[in-house]
């Protein structure tokens, strides 16, 4: 089964944040410019004219036109209503969960934090098809076997991921040594599955793993935040969650992987979904285990 294929169009539901962080590395450097200029000032540029915007990035007007094409509008009046709805969803999301806290002190700093997280993770979706989700699940799903490769940071949501789908009666692999990640995946065969995690797409010992598993005929299927990377590259299908910074410097410093670990569940739980029987004798089992284990307090 071949499941090459390609980042597909953005959801109509993707925010401008979204696609400007999940687009980043695919991006010109002018038209970078643009994209980090329109999202430090977004108040701002909703009432700019698309030749304030060039004057103010200091490139052309064309580049500016280009810039909103690569983020999937027709041109900067459509990315000015897009930024403005944005704009009053965050205000809206922030009320709600900043209400009632004091003002100043460390409750509100944090409301602030979480309401900037959830919409993040509202629209972390958005760079998603229904065709590519659909493959992956289904290849996930009837595949001999599942390896999870990850590395670094994207570790822990590997780790998860893995654990949850076994849980869930599909049995996935995760080893945490780089070598033995490699040593595997070269022993996947066709039919296989290799689920590669990684937040940057450019972990060396990732691409490693899934270089090892495309040439053992295995599909790739990469978990990762940047639509053009490496893994993107290589893996025969990729899932772009858009990461919650809105820049690549911001995912560097603050390197959440929260969005990835969200998608890992909901993942799981399609999978389950599309098991059937084996996914709920397996959870049944699962529950006999753990109930073994808990102790009356």
């Amino acid at each position: 089964m071949s499941l090459h294929d390609e980042v597909g169009a953005f959801a109509p539901g993707a925010q401008p944040t979204a696609r400007a962080a999940a687009m980043t590395h695919a991006l010109h450097p002018s038209e970078r410019q643009v994209v980090e200029l329109l999202l430090a000032h977004a108040e701002a540029a909703i009432e700019w004219t698309a030749q304030e915007v060039a004057e103010r990035a200091g490139v052309g007007r064309t580049t500016v036109l280009r810039a909103c094409q690569s983020l999937g509008y027709r041109g900067y009046p459509q990315l000015r209503v897009a930024l403005a709805a944005e704009l009053a969803g965050v205000r809206a999301q922030t009320g709600r969960l900043g209400a009632g806290t004091p003002h100043g002190g460390v409750l509100a700093e944090m409301a602030a934090d979480v309401a900037e997280s959830a919409w993040a993770l509202s629209s972390s979706t958005g760079m998603l098809d229904e065709r590519s989700v659909t493959a992956a699940v289904a290849a996930i799903s009837t595949a001999g076997r599942v390896l999870v490769v990850a590395n670094g940071l994207s570790s822990v949501v590997a780790s998860a991921l893995s654990m949850r789908l076994t849980s869930h009666g599909r049995h996935a692999e995760f080893i945490a040594d780089s070598l033995a990640q490699q040593i595997t995946a070269r022993n996947l065969a066709n039919g296989d599955v290799c689920i590669v995690v990684s937040g940057s797409g450019a972990n060396d010992a990732s691409l490693a793993g899934a270089s090892a598993a495309a040439a053992a005929g295995a599909n790739v299927i990469a978990i990762t935040s940047f639509a053009a990377s490496a893994l993107t590259e290589l893996a025969s299908l990729a899932l772009v969650i858009a990461p919650a910074g809105v820049t690549f410097r911001h995912e560097l410093e603050h390197a959440s992987r929260v969005s990835l670990m969200l998608f890992a569940e909901v993942l799981v739980r399609a999978v389950s979904r599309a098991t059937g029987d084996p996914a709920r004798s397996a959870r049944a089992h699962t529950l006999e285990v753990i109930s073994e284990h808990l102790e009356d307090k």
